[in-house]
């Protein structure tokens, strides 16, 4: 039994549902990128990323029971993903069979600034069968709903069968943006990135809770800065610290500083707690080329929680 299930009772049972990409990341000097002959990178990676592969990845790996609902083309982008995701034991009945497989390139410069480019067509349009999410979620601890075109009708099948929702809509600058409305009225748990906000995170917070009535946890994942968190009852909570090893990609950070809360909070209840582990698996990961390559499991987690500070300040959103 996964080392989760072990220390905490059980394994939480969570469904995902999200893109899973042929990925390539690219370490440059910097940014903007320049014209000219071919250069040849110190470091490049191949391998599966997306915002649903690296969710996954990163619960299946801290112990989570892990369904994975996504959509893969029949075309050699497909079979490289289908292997790898099999190898990482998420490939299973939620993975069906799309017209292409997406794709996804990213670079990383040495200061932590990052671009990427993803090709999500050929999945979102797909109309994703409602009966294989509901059998897969059925029962389940949580449902992880990410952005992707092809989630969104899944959204109700998760409200009927009663199932908790938490939802990164990570770049947003309008917490009433039309496009997002669904997975936002549907969230109990709901994180984002700060890039776009027109405003700081406490004040996000507080206009999350005062228009979706349903959200329970609101969080703004802030980069170097860490991230800041409110619960319903008005605390909030910033907790910041360090990355262990550096920085190499920061791409897929936000992606862990999610899974890692959720797999925490569903195991101990202990929204502190879980932020602070949250905060430093996503520095972690952030110093491997490859966002798959900086997982660890739970054990794993604790420890270098217990060896690496994370500052902690409580506070009020109200």
């Amino acid at each position: 039994m996964a080392a989760a299930a072990e220390e905490h009772g059980r394994a939480s049972r969570i469904v995902v549902a999200g893109v899973a990409s042929l990925g390539i990341a690219v370490g440059v000097d910097g940014f903007p990128l320049t014209d000219g002959p071919t250069r040849f990178p110190e470091w490049m990676r191949t391998g599966v990323t997306g915002v649903g592969a690296n969710v996954a990845g990163a619960l299946r790996r801290l112990g989570d029971e892990v369904e994975f609902c996504t959509v893969i083309g029949a075309d050699p982008p497909g079979d490289f993903i289908r292997a790898e995701l099999r190898t990482r034991g998420l490939l299973g009945a939620g993975a069906i069979v799309g017209p292409a497989s997406s794709l996804a390139v990213s670079f990383a410069a040495p200061d932590g600034s990052r671009a990427g480019h993803s090709l999500l067509t050929p999945v979102n349009e797909v109309d994703y069968p409602a009966e294989v999410f509901a059998k897969l979620a059925d029962g389940a601890d949580l449902a992880v709903m990410t952005t992707a075109g092809f989630t969104e009708p899944l959204l109700a099948q998760a409200r009927r069968l009663g199932v908790r929702v938490a939802v990164d809509v990570h770049l947003i600058a309008d917490v009433y943006e039309e496009r997002r409305r669904p997975w936002l009225n549907a969230a109990d748990i709901l994180f984002c990135s700060h890039e776009r906000l027109p405003c700081a995170p406490r004040e996000w917070i507080t206009q999350v809770f005062a228009t979706y009535p349903g959200c329970g946890i609101a969080a703004v994942g802030c980069g170097p800065e860490g991230c800041v968190l409110g619960l319903r009852d008005g605390t909030l909570v910033r907790a910041r610290a360090a990355p262990p090893r550096g920085v190499r990609n920061p791409v897929g950070a936000g992606d862990t500083l999610f899974a890692s809360f959720v797999h925490s909070w569903l195991g101990s209840g202990r929204p502190v707690e879980a932020l602070r582990q949250a905060v430093v698996h996503a520095g972690y990961t952030i110093g491997d080329c490859f966002p798959a390559e900086g997982h660890l499991s739970d054990r794993e987690l604790r420890e270098l929680a217990s060896r690496h500070p994370v500052e902690v300040w409580l506070g009020r959103w109200r």
